[in-house]
């Protein structure tokens, strides 16, 4: 490894062992990068050198250009060395929407040598609890309309000690903190392999594992999936629905169109109807967001102008191919679809428009190999269902977390491969075919719900005796979360209890992963043992 620019070396001090690193392949020359990397000198300064005048985000109520864009980066960087104290390697928490401010936050603390750690708006205070908790975060920028949630962490989060808030009226908001700091900075001269961002993901267990990757990683995502599948190019203009703090989100409306030179449309809240609208408003060209997403639209897209709209990009949970067939007819538009991960930082397998196949989810993309593995890490015949796998430029590295082994393949002739939790089969031209997951993982509308996260919070409701939640097959989002629930005596098992467990559940962790069905039983299946048998839960659903 190079030497780190990080003088707080908490994050290098806490990535894996080597020999369970995956193994990485610079296959192709677009992602042979030099020692020394910052990805906002690379994504933002360069661009914004080239053609500073050209508009990079728009929104509802105004748009900026890259120098524009670069020099608000650049104030806020001042702020968090100046004002916050911040030294390179030190954790920045982001909270907030997919909103202007958001984005130059997160260039901010690149270009200060931070690492960003960002986070949902939907998180609520335990989970934001546990994640400052793993990442031992110093410091945090904030949208003062999410602040409540951050507040009511703060108590048992001991390292995190400053904090500035934006679009806040305050003496000491970021906002006025920003007034009067140069339009230039310094960027700080990390190494390609210094860590520049901790996304989190929760696993089945619902302790929260962070996922590093460096400078490097963030600009190879932004070299491979759009230059190979999606064919960005300046004139485009993106929008969607996935959060910044997604990586799926952090690529799609974020760094793809600035590697590119194009531009990026950020709206805080969307719904279907409202995603349309800003495609025809906005003439957006490429769309990112969810099957869900998709499903709905083709029912309203009659209702809107979309001429402008060229491709549509699917990931975060599979895609039935009658939601792709009700796109196509509605818009004339072949659904990109693609899988990618937290772990791998971004999409892995996808398929151009003209190279699609009914019912895959594509063939591995250049820079990425990818294959399916049976019960003994061999590879299976084409058309047999196992694990999926996969090695390239970018793989796992968890935040000092056992669970690296689980990911990682560390000995064997499959050695550095990454095993993502999917069942796939390929067929014989290397196309894949997704079956489930390979872990109690439930994805709902693009969202992955650990089913033991939301059991905890249940069994904390003091009418609940026990429960056992599953995902169960929905035609809307994929999968719902589905508790099944025994009551303690004299609990009356009424449409009540089932609004209150629910609300309890929204009040406790974020709403999008509460219980959107509960069925009451008087016992549920264990093995001798006592362990929860949620096979037959989901047998039963």
């Amino acid at each position: 490894m190079s030497t780190t620019a990080h003088i707080d070396t908490f994050a290098r001090d806490n990535l894996p062992p080597v020999e369970r690193w995956p193994e990485f392949r610079f296959d192709v020359p677009e992602v042979r990068y030099p020692a020394r990397l910052n990805c906002a000198a690379e994504l933002l300064d360069r661009m914004a050198a080239r053609s500073g005048k050209r508009i990079v985000i728009r929104t509802p109520d105004g748009q900026c250009t890259y120098a524009q864009f670069m020099a608000q980066a650049n104030r806020i960087a001042h702020v968090l060395v100046k004002d916050m104290g911040l030294v390179p390697g030190n954790r920045v928490l982001l909270r907030g929407p997919n909103n202007p401010m958001m984005a130059a936050c997160w260039f901010a603390v690149m270009k200060a040598g931070g690492i960003v750690v960002a986070t949902m708006p939907l998180l609520r205070a335990k989970e934001l609890t546990e994640i400052v908790t793993k990442a031992e975060v110093s410091h945090a920028l904030c949208d003062r309309r999410l602040d409540a949630e951050l507040i009511a962490a703060l108590p048992s989060c001991p390292t995190l000690k400053t904090i500035r808030y934006w679009y806040d009226d305050a003496p000491d908001s970021l906002d006025r903190l920003c007034v009067g700091q140069p339009e230039q900075f310094s960027n700080v001269d990390t190494a390609a392999e210094d860590v520049a961002l901790i996304a989190f993901t929760s696993g089945t267990t619902g302790k929260p594992k962070g996922t590093m990757h460096f400078h490097r990683d963030v600009v190879a995502m932004c070299d491979l999936f759009p230059r190979s599948c999606l064919r960005t190019n300046a004139d485009d203009i993106f929008c969607g629905t996935p959060p910044l703090a997604f990586t799926f989100g952090l690529g799609g409306m974020l760094a793809f169109p600035m590697r590119y030179g194009a531009s990026t449309v950020l709206v805080e809240r969307l719904t279907p109807d409202a995603l349309l609208e800003t495609i025809q408003k906005f003439r957006a060209t490429v769309c990112f967001t969810a099957p869900t997403f998709y499903r709905q639209m083709a029912g309203l897209a009659k209702n809107y102008d979309l001429r402008s709209l060229e491709r549509c990009v699917s990931a975060g949970e599979a895609l039935p191919d009658a939601t792709r067939q009700l796109l196509k007819q509605a818009t004339g538009i072949e659904i990109i679809d693609g899988i990618g991960s937290t772990e791998m930082i971004h999409i892995f397998i996808s398929h151009t428009p003209e190279r699609v196949r009914r019912g895959a989810t594509g063939y591995a993309i250049p820079g990425y190999e990818a294959t399916v593995l049976d019960e003994n890490d061999k590879p299976c015949s084409p058309g047999v269902v196992g694990r999926l796998a996969v090695r390239g430029a970018t793989g796992c590295r968890y935040l000092a977390d056992e669970r690296q082994k689980n990911y990682v393949i560390s000995k064997g002739e499959m050695r550095g491969w990454n095993v993502t939790g999917d069942a796939y089969s390929m067929d014989a031209d290397g196309y894949f075919f997704y079956h489930s997951r390979t872990d109690d993982m439930i994805i709902s509308a693009g969202y992955n719900i650990a089913g033991a996260e939301v059991e905890g919070v249940l069994l904390a409701h003091p009418a609940v005796a026990e429960c056992g939640v599953v995902g169960v097959a929905d035609e809307e989002r994929g999968q719902i979360v589905k508790a099944y629930v025994v009551l303690k005596p004299g609990n009356p098992k009424d449409a009540a209890m089932l609004k209150q467990l629910q609300d309890h559940v929204k009040n406790a962790i974020a709403p999008y992963k509460y219980p959107r069905a509960i069925e009451f039983l008087d016992v549920l299946p264990r093995t001798e043992t006592g362990k929860l048998q949620r096979f037959k839960l989901r047998t039963q659903a």
